[in-house]
């Protein structure tokens, strides 16, 4: 592989309060922290804070624009900072590295001030 691949930008709408509600309950996941500012607020946190795995599931619907998922090998990602409703979440990737039988790609999410919020590798089948 000669140059840097690099795939197109996913940019998401602002995280709402509403959208962290039915995520919750899409997934089963009630933890207050997510939904009851109040509580989230009294817990030290300043209010709610988006479910970990939605930002996650942002990072795998731009991997399925990226790549087709039948190629997909692997992903696994790192959390790295809270996401907050008002935020606005853009993911990147690229191709990082060629190996004999797929390729190693990177993907990140970031909000609007440059603040990573996960960080994925993913490997796709040549």
């Amino acid at each position: 592989m000669n140059k840097e691949i690099i795939f197109e930008s996913l940019t998401k709408e602002s995280i709402t309060h509403t959208q962290l509600v039915r995520y919750a309950g899409a997934s089963g996941d009630f933890n207050p922290i997510h939904t009851v500012v109040p509580f989230a607020e009294e817990a030290g946190l300043g209010g709610v804070l988006a479910h970990g795995m939605l930002i996650m599931g942002f990072v795998g619907q731009a991997i399925g624009q990226w790549v087709s998922t039948d190629e997909l090998l692997t992903y696994k990602a790192r959390f790295k900072a809270m996401t907050k409703p008002g935020e606005r979440i853009t993911v990147n990737g690229r191709i990082v590295k060629e190996e004999e039988d797929c390729f190693i790609c990177t993907a990140e999410a970031l909000n609007e001030q440059g603040e990573v919020k996960l960080q994925a590798e993913f490997s796709v089948r040549k």
